[in-house]
């Protein structure tokens, strides 16, 4: 199940419901997130087993309604019409999604990376290569060339999100992810032409986009149910919640770790904002949220510039069977 994780508008928050389009993600039905560049890490839409979720947004492309659904990790499916509410069926914190054990990552000094897992309890899976692997991807994509071998860096599942920022004020250019766990190797091959090429909220990149590019990779971890909407740490945890809305569909909304702190939410604000845009439209009141079901995660996350790539490959020229010249580099406009 693929999900969306960026978007472009920063949103107006408030307890009633929003004028005009009703808190939806636009006629595309794609979830937006709010990230560093006021992107809306928005709803993520799961209909079914390999549906896109955009940037830290929703559905990719088609899909109905304005709000995106999502599915549990583990499930798809959107819930019918006449589930009553009710509150959350489980309080004790549990497992949702296991990950895999850490892996060794190759070791870089190209770019640092930030992680919301717990600090010194085990080695950074994420890496600067993985980063390098996506601009490869989409470097012999753009221009014509056989893709990439295989990588070097660990081929463990993992829940991935690939995300593409554009110039010095690092706009929004897409993203693009899944909550099931991936191969590596193959899930970031994926995800860096969906994010790159088909987030419906921007026409596909070009050539002469390259060199403004910054790309990074986060792979999700740590999935836990929660009883309590506001057991969750801003800036450390992403969350996923999953309601029953005034038709009683059910529907979810995620944003990853970093949206709430670039966004400066409060944990009330956060939990609003994302039923808005899984497309509750009714006023929301504290007895609502006390019937959200939470799933909060954790996140590694590596970043990397066009410039800083050219400089690695400079030195690993061949590592990922690229052996064509790349581009001279050019700087930000």
């Amino acid at each position: 199940m693929a999900a969306g994780c960026c978007g472009v508008k920063k949103q107006k928050l408030s307890s009633s419901p929003p004028s005009g389009s009703g808190g939806g993600g636009g006629a595309s039905s794609s979830s937006h997130c709010s990230g560093e560049s006021q992107c809306r890490a928005g709803e993520l839409g799961l209909g079914g087993a390999g549906t896109r979720l955009n940037g830290l947004g929703g559905l990719a492309g088609g899909g109905s309604g304005s709000g995106c659904t999502l599915s549990p990790p583990q499930g798809c499916g959107g819930g019918g019409g006449g589930i009553s509410l009710s509150p959350p069926p489980s309080c004790g914190v549990g497992t949702l999604l296991s990950t895999p054990a850490a892996a060794t990552s190759p070791s870089s000094s190209l770019s640092s990376a930030s992680s919301s897992s717990s600090p010194g309890s085990r080695k950074m899976v994420v890496s600067a290569e993985m980063c390098c692997f996506c601009f490869d991807v989409l470097y012999c994509h753009l221009y014509g060339y056989q893709q990439p071998r295989t990588p070097r860096f660990t081929n463990e599942p993992y829940p991935l999100f690939v995300t593409w920022k554009i110039g010095r004020d690092k706009r929004l250019r897409g993203c693009i992810g899944t909550f099931s766990a991936m191969n590596l190797h193959s899930g970031l091959r994926e995800y860096t032409l969906t994010s790159a090429l088909k987030d419906s909220r921007f026409p596909p990149m070009t050539r002469d986009e390259l060199p403004r590019l910054f790309c990074s990779v986060s792979l999700l971890t740590n999935f836990e149910d929660v009883c309590d909407y506001l057991d969750w740490e801003v800036g450390v945890h992403g969350i996923r919640i999953e309601f029953i809305n005034e038709k009683g569909s059910k529907r979810t909304a995620t944003y990853l770790p970093e949206v709430a702190k670039e966004q400066g939410w409060d944990h009330i604000q956060t939990i609003d904002s994302l039923l808005r845009k899984g497309g509750y439209k009714a006023p929301i009141t504290n007895e609502f949220r006390k019937t959200i079901k939470l799933t909060r995660y954790r996140s590694e996350k590596m970043t990397l510039s066009y410039a800083e790539y050219l400089a690695h490959r400079q030195h690993h020229h061949f590592q990922n069977g690229i052996g064509h010249s790349l581009p001279p580099y050019n700087h930000y406009s």
